[in-house]
C-alpha cells in the first residue's frame, strides 16, 4: 500500500510598503504569525498524523522552511522555500518509509494595500521531484500560483489566508498527474503577554481524483521576543469535519517553532 499525502503547507512566519517590523512586544506578537512579514524567516514545523483514512496507521509530516524578502527592479517580493521530511506507512505489515520529500518554492510579489499593516502576495509557485523514496512523492515537475493576505490592523486579532494550486507538467509517466489546490484560512487572537490562540488548518482539493480533506483547529502558542530575534512557539490540534478518499489525515498535531530575524 502507498500512501501519498500532499499537505500544503505554510510558514505563518512586502508590499510597496513592507509590513511593519516588529518593534516592540505588543506589535512582535501581532506580526509573528505575518507569512509577508519584512523579514527573514526560518520555521521547523510539524504535523504529526494520528490516522491515515482508510487505515489505522499514524504517519508524520516535518517541514523545515525559509523565507527572505527580495527586491527586483524596485518591485518588492517574498520568496518561501519548503521542504518536507515524510514518514508514511507503506505496507500492509505497518511498515514505514522515511525520508525527504519533494520540494516547494514560490515567490509572491508584494501589491501596495495602501495600508502597511495589509500584505497582499501572488506569484508562481514550482514543486521538484526531490523525495528520496518514489513512495513519499509524486515524481512530478509542478507549478502553479501562490496568494497571501495578512491582515494585522488589530493587535488583538489578525486574520487572512494562503491559497496555493500547482498542476504536473512533467516527470515518471507511470504516476499519477498532479492537480491540486489548498487553501488555509489562519486567525490569531492575542492574550496578552506574547500568549494568543491560533487556528491554521489546510482544506486541500484534488482536482484528479475528488479526493479532499477538510480539518478545522483551535491551537495556542508563545512569541517571546529576544533582542532582534522573534521566537514563536505554538500546538494545535486538528481534526477533519469532512474527508474523501485514502491518505487524508482524520486527525493530527500542528507543531512548530518558528523565528523571525528583525533587520
Amino acid at each position: 500500500m502507498k500512501i501519498r499525502t500532499i499537505l500544503i503547507g505554510t510558514s505563518l512566519a512586502c508590499v510597496t510598503q513592507f509590513a511593519p517590523a516588529a518593534e516592540d512586544g505588543g506589535n512582535a506578537a501581532a506580526q509573528a504569525n505575518n507569512p509577508l512579514a519584512n523579514m527573514t524567516a526560518l520555521n521547523f514545523q510539524n504535523y504529526y498524523i494520528g490516522r491515515i483514512t482508510d487505515t489505522d496507521d499514524d504517519g508524520n509530516q516535518f517541514w523545515l522552511r525559509f523565507a527572505k524578502p527580495f527586491t527586483v527592479a524596485k518591485t518588492n517580493w517574498l520568496m518561501r522555500a519548503s521542504l518536507p521530511v515524510n514518514s508514511y506507512p507503506v505496507a500492509a505489515d505497518g511498515g514505514l518509509a522515511t525520508g525527504i520529500g519533494d520540494l516547494n518554492v514560490f515567490a509572491a510579489y508584494l501589491f501596495d494595500t495602501g495600508n502597511p499593516a495589509v500584505s497582499f502576495g501572488l506569484g508562481p509557485q514550482i514543486t521538484a521531484p526531490t523525495a528520496a523514496d518514489e513512495r513519499l512523492g509524486s515524481e512530478k515537475w509542478s507549478a502553479g500560483f501562490a496568494n497571501v493576505l495578512f491582515d494585522g490592523r488589530s493587535k488583538r486579532f489578525q486574520y487572512g489566508y494562503l491559497l496555493t494550486w500547482q498542476a504536473s507538467f512533467a516527470g515518471s509517466d507511470d504516476r499519477a498527474d498532479v492537480n491540486v489546490g489548498a487553501l488555509q484560512p489562519f486567525a490569531f487572537y492575542q492574550l496578552g503577554k506574547g500568549l494568543y490562540l491560533r487556528a491554521a488548518p489546510i482544506w486541500v482539493y484534488n482536482f484528479e481524483n475528488d479526493a479532499y480533506s477538510i480539518p478545522l483547529g483551535l491551537g495556542i502558542g508563545k512569541v517571546i521576543k529576544r533582542g532582534k530575534t522573534v521566537f514563536n512557539l505554538f500546538v494545535e490540534p486538528q481534526a477533519s469535519v469532512a474527508y474523501r478518499g485514502p491518505g487524508q489525515p482524520d486527525w493530527q498535531i500542528f507543531a512548530g517553532f518558528n523565528m523571525q530575524f528583525l533587520q
